[in-house]
């Protein structure tokens, strides 16, 4: 499931159960592609929230979030993780795993 967080529905999309964010911008090829392989998981149990930086960049400096693409783990609000760059699909269930 991908769900668009912005200032609005940050919060309350993330504040419990385990969520990964991922931090993009309209601008970024890498981004482009990482959104290629993430539309594998539309139809999915796994809830995985997009912000788009430059529509919400408070989001991103609360989080320090400074290149592109970039997805944290949340856990009932806390960060426990991040991610930084381009993923397979494969990859980013292979970080997910280690935390459940």
């Amino acid at each position: 499931m991908l769900v668009e967080l912005n200032s609005e529905n940050f919060e309350q999309e993330t504040q419990s159960g385990l969520k990964l964010v991922e931090f993009y911008t309209t601008w970024c090829g890498y981004c482009r592609n990482q959104r290629i392989e993430l539309q594998d998981f539309e139809q999915s149990k796994i809830w995985i929230g997009l912000v788009d930086a430059d529509e919400s960049p408070e989001i991103a400096q609360k989080y320090n979030i400074t290149g592109y693409p970039t997805f944290i783990l949340l856990k009932d609000g806390k960060q426990t993780a991040e991610i930084s760059g381009f993923h397979s699909k494969e990859q980013l269930l292979n970080n997910l795993m280690a935390y459940l």
